[in-house]
C-alpha cells in the first residue's frame, strides 16, 4: 500500500477509536435540511449505507461524488422510498460519461408529507385548515478518474424547504476522493456532504400584528411585525469507507464494506454491509447501520437486486431494501436503473 493508501487507513482507524471512546453531548435537532440525510439507493441501503467506497451506480455519488469518475456510459436511476409516517420520498439521478472529460450528473430529491390538519390549543381537533411540508434538492455533479487508481468528484446542490407558507433556501457542496489499492482489491473512500452556508425561514406565516403596550389604550394595537428566526447550518457529514471484493468462484462474488460517519449534529457511528453476487445477475445484501449511535432506532437492513442485460449494450437493474427503524417500524426502498 502506497502513501496515499496509508493516509486513508490512518484516518479510518482514528475515526473508529474516536467514535468508540467519546461520549460528548450531541447536537441532535440543530440543523436544517434533514431530508438530505435520507439515503436514496436501495443497493447501498441494503448494505447498511456503507457505500463511501463502493462503485457501480450513479446514486452512490450521494455518499461520495468521486464514484462518478468510475461510472461509464449513460445511466438513469429512480428511487421510491416509503418513508416514515407515510411521507413520500423520491430520488432520480442521471449521469453521462464523456471520454477524456469525466462523468457529469444531474439529480433531484423530493420529499412531501401530504396534507396535515392544522391543530391549535384552542382547537385540538383541527381548525379546518390543512398544511404540508415539502422539501426539494436539485444538484449537478462531476467526477473524473485521475489515474487508474484515484478518482475525485464534487456535487453542488440547491435546496428549498417549505412548511405551509414559510420557506428557506440555500446551497450545499459535496466532494470526495476514491482510491483503489489494486484492481479487484481494497478500495478506500472519503467524502464531505452538505457543506454550505447557514439559512433561516421566512414567509407570511411569520407576519404578526403586535401591540407594544397592551395596557395602553388609544395607540395602534396592530402594528405590522415579523417574527425573526435564527439561522441554522446544514447537516454536514464526513465519511470514510473501506470495501473489499472477494471472488469465490467464476459465478460467486462477495463484497464487504465498512463506513465511519461523523455528522455535525449527532454522534459518530459505523455502517457495516455485505453483498453476495451470483452470475453477476442476482444479489443478496445485508448489513447494520448506525452502530454505536446513541439512542438509534433499529439498524438491521436486508436487500436484494437483479441485473438484466439485453440488446447487447443495455442493462436494467432493480433493487429492493428493507430497513428496521425500531419503534418507528420499517422502511422500504425500491430503485430502478437503466444503463446503456
Amino acid at each position: 500500500m502506497n502513501t496515499f493508501g496509508k493516509i486513508f487507513a490512518i484516518l479510518f482507524c482514528g475515526f473508529i477509536l474516536n467514535s468508540t471512546g467519546l461520549n460528548a453531548q450531541t447536537k441532535v435537532g440543530t440543523t436544517i435540511g434533514q431530508f438530505l440525510k435520507i439515503t436514496p439507493s436501495a443497493r447501498a441501503n441494503g448494505m447498511g449505507n456503507s457505500s463511501t467506497s463502493l462503485t457501480g451506480e450513479p446514486s452512490a455519488s450521494f455518499y461520495n461524488p468521486a464514484v462518478l469518475g468510475r461510472v461509464e456510459g449513460f445511466n438513469v436511476q429512480l428511487t421510491h422510498n416509503e418513508w416514515l409516517a407515510d411521507i413520500n420520498y423520491n430520488y432520480v439521478i442521471s449521469s453521462m460519461s464523456i471520454e477524456s472529460l469525466g462523468t457529469f450528473s444531474f439529480q433531484v430529491i423530493s420529499l412531501n408529507s401530504g396534507e396535515i390538519d392544522v391543530r391549535t390549543v384552542e382547537q385540538p381537533l383541527g381548525t379546518g385548515e390543512r398544511y404540508s411540508v415539502s422539501n426539494v434538492a436539485i444538484g449537478i455533479g462531476y467526477g473524473i478518474k485521475l489515474t487508474d487508481r484515484v478518482s475525485v468528484g464534487f456535487q453542488i446542490n440547491y435546496l428549498q424547504e417549505s412548511i405551509w407558507h414559510s420557506k428557506l433556501s440555500t446551497y450545499g457542496l459535496n466532494f470526495g476522493v476514491l482510491y483503489k489499492v489494486a484492481e479487484n482489491s481494497l478500495t478506500l473512500g472519503a467524502s464531505i456532504s452538505n457543506f454550505g452556508p447557514r439559512a433561516k425561514y421566512a414567509g407570511r406565516d411569520l407576519f404578526i400584528d403586535h401591540d407594544f403596550d397592551p395596557a395602553k389604550h388609544g395607540d395602534n394595537d396592530a402594528i405590522p411585525s415579523e417574527i425573526r428566526t435564527d439561522e441554522f447550518s446544514l447537516p454536514t457529514l464526513f465519511r470514510v469507507g473501506v470495501s473489499y471484493p472477494l471472488q469465490i468462484s467464476e459465478y460467486n462474488k462477495f463484497t464487504f464494506s465498512v463506513d465511519a460517519v461523523h455528522p455535525n449534529d449527532n454522534d459518530e457511528s459505523l455502517n457495516l454491509g455485505m453483498e453476495w453476487q451470483f452470475l453477476d445477475m442476482f444479489s443478496l445484501r445485508g448489513g447494520y447501520r448506525d452502530l454505536f449511535l446513541t439512542d438509534s432506532e433499529g439498524g438491521l437492513v436486508f436487500g436484494a437486486g437483479i441485473n438484466i442485460n439485453f440488446l447487447t449494450d443495455y442493462k436494467i437493474s432493480f433493487d429492493y431494501a428493507w430497513s428496521d427503524y425500531g419503534r418507528l417500524e420499517q422502511v422500504h426502498r425500491f430503485t430502478l436503473g437503466i444503463q446503456f
